[in-house]
C-alpha cells in the first residue's frame, strides 16, 4: 500500500515538474521575441510593435489553399493549379484532354 501512494506522489511530482518546465520555456521565448523586436524597432513607438504583432497574427489565421481531387488520377492538387473543364476539376491540362477524349454514354460500351 505504501508503493502505491509513492508511485501516485512521484506521478504527480513528475507532472508539476513537467509544467513548470514548460512555463519556463514558453516565457524564455517570449522574453527572446520581446527584446528582438525592442532592439529592431524604435523603442518609444509602441504602434510599430502593436502592427508587427498584427500582421504576424494574421499570416497565422490564413487557411491553407483548397486542394482538389483530379477526376481522372484522382490526385490532389492545390486549386490555383488546377484546371476546371465543364464544371470538373483536373491536376493539369493533359488529363482534362485525355478525360474529355474518352468515349460516354453509348459510345463508351
Amino acid at each position: 500500500m505504501r508503493q502505491i501512494f509513492l508511485l501516485i506522489l512521484l506521478f504527480i511530482v513528475g507532472q508539476w515538474l513537467v509544467k513548470a518546465l514548460r512555463r519556463h520555456d514558453a516565457q524564455t521565448s517570449n522574453r527572446t521575441g520581446a527584446g528582438a523586436n525592442s532592439n529592431a524597432g524604435a523603442r518609444g513607438a509602441n504602434g510599430a510593435n502593436g502592427a508587427n504583432g498584427a500582421a504576424r497574427g494574421a499570416e497565422a489565421a490564413q487557411l491553407a489553399e483548397p486542394m482538389i481531387r483530379c477526376v481522372e488520377c484522382g490526385v490532389h492538387a492545390p486549386k490555383s493549379d488546377s484546371v476546371v473543364v465543364a464544371g470538373q476539376p483536373f491536376c493539369c491540362a493533359a488529363h482534362a484532354q485525355r478525360h474529355s477524349a474518352r468515349p460516354t454514354g453509348r459510345d463508351a460500351r
